[in-house]
Parts: C-alpha cells; sequence; structure tokens
C-alpha cells in the first residue's frame, strides 16, 4: 500500500515537520512555517488524501499514513494539529528513532469506547459517501459546513483559511475520512507511556471538548511531557494565536533535554 506524500520545505537549522488537520493542506500552516524558518529548516507536509499528495488507497490506515509521513519527514521534530497530530502519535509510536521532540495540538488519541468508535465511523462514512456524490464541485459546501461545526464555527475568515482548503478533492476528502477518520482509529491511550521523546500538548483554553483529553493525553506520557494551554483559543489554537504558538514551539525546540 505504499504510497508518497507532497512536501515543502523551507529555511535552515534543526528539522520541523508540520502536518496539518483535516480539510486543510500543507499552505495552512505557511504563516507559522514563514516564522520557524529563521531558525530552523521547516517541511510542511500534505498528509494522504489532501492537498498534492496521493489518495491513500482502500485498506489504508493511519499506520500507513503515520509511515508515509515520516519517510516525507525523515528525522526530524514533529508538530501535528488535529489529524497531523494523530498521524505524528502514529509515527512516533511507530518509528521513535525519526522523532526527536513531538508536539500535538488538539489531537485526540482515540476513542476508547467502542460503540462511540463505531458511531463515528459511521459517521465518516456517510460524510464519505455525500463527498463522492457530489463530486470536486461539492468540496467548497462541504468544507463550508465542516467549518460551521462547534469546534470551528468561532474562527475569523483570516483563522479559518479557506483557500488553503479548496485545493482538496473530493476523493481525496473522503478517502482520508474512511482511512484516517477517529472512527478507525484504535485507541492509542494505552501506549502514550511508550512515547520517550520530550512532548509538547497543546490545547486552547476555550477548547471544552480537547481540554480535558489533552489533560489526560499529558498526565499518561508521564513526567517527559508538557501540557500548554494557550488562552484565548479554541481547537485550532495554533491558528488562532500563531504569534504565541510560535514563541511556545521555539522554546520547546530549543530547550536542553
Amino acid at each position: 500500500m505504499a504510497f508518497s506524500l507532497h512536501s515543502t520545505t523551507r529555511g535552515r537549522g534543526p528539522r520541523v515537520v508540520l502536518a496539518h488537520g483535516f480539510t486543510q493542506s500543507s499552505a495552512s500552516f505557511a504563516p507559522i512555517a514563514g516564522e520557524l524558518q529563521e531558525r530552523f529548516e521547516v517541511a510542511s507536509v500534505d498528509l494522504p488524501g489532501h492537498g498534492l499528495s496521493s489518495v491513500p488507497p482502500v485498506g489504508s490506515d493511519l499506520h500507513e499514513a503515520a509511515r508515509a509521513l515520516g519517510e516525507a519527514g525523515g528525522r526530524a521534530s514533529y508538530v501535528g494539529y488535529s489529524l497531523g497530530g494523530r498521524c505524528c502519535m502514529h509515527l512516533a509510536l511507530a518509528a521513535p528513532r525519526l522523532v526527536e521532540r513531538l508536539v500535538i495540538v488538539g489531537a485526540h488519541p482515540g476513542i476508547a469506547d467502542a460503540h462511540a468508535r463505531r458511531a463515528r465511523r459511521d459517521a465518516d462514512d456517510a460524510m464519505a459517501a455525500d463527498l463522492e456524490r457530489g463530486g470536486d464541485q461539492a468540496v467548497a459546501g462541504f468544507v463550508d459546513t465542516w467549518l460551521k461545526g462547534p469546534l470551528f464555527a468561532h474562527l475569523s475568515d483570516k483563522e479559518a483559511d479557506k483557500a488553503s482548503r479548496l485545493v482538496n478533492t473530493a476523493a481525496g476528502l473522503a478517502a482520508s475520512l474512511r482511512t484516517a477518520g477517529t472512527g478507525t482509529q484504535e485507541p492509542l491511550w494505552g501506549r502514550l507511556g511508550e512515547l520517550h521523546m520530550p512532548v509538547l500538548v497543546v490545547v486552547g483554553a476555550r477548547d471544552d471538548r480537547f481540554r480535558p483529553i489533552a489533560q489526560k493525553c499529558a498526565q499518561a506520557i508521564g513526567s517527559n511531557a508538557r501540557l500548554a494551554i494557550l488562552d484565548g483559543a479554541g481547537h485550532a489554537a495554533c491558528f488562532e494565536r500563531p504569534q504565541a504558538f510560535v514563541s511556545l514551539l521555539e522554546e520547546f525546540l530549543t530547550e536542553d533535554t
């Protein structure tokens, strides 16, 4: 099931890989990458089914997505938001030699309850089917609907950055839902203690859904994890408070271990 991911690299210094969320693309991280490139070599990756990357084949999963991310990124510090965070967690567990430091933002280690996980998978399948029926002309409407959801409805146009999302295709987004959606993910809660590299868990103070998840996640990882709660931000904390996020990243990525 091998497939490759598109990435762009800028800057010089210690290598940092940025992995975006669902419906986004590598371009979504452009402002943050622009700030980081003064001190780091920054690789922004299009995840499977997004941007210029391949549509993930039927039967692939988050483990395959993580493998492809590691091949695209190489040895580096990995920063992942939401879907990107879940991919980065899988990579850090499968190939810890590649992940020098790990930053996860608004990312879920997995739905523990089997019935809730199945319900989420069914909902994702339904969304994927709607996308396939509508084709690429339905992507703009799908993105609008996605951004009206409870995690994103408060975002300004700049924070939502719809333009960076409209490079995606219906087939790509549908395949991502089916192969890398939260409903397809086996929970990682029992394995988080295996993450021995420095880990920064970031969540927005206003993200009532993911704040307790982030707290539990940091506790499960252990003493090598740090929890950072960004004031004035919700689920998309890194895009709502980009300057604060960059400052947090720079401090974490350069501190002695």
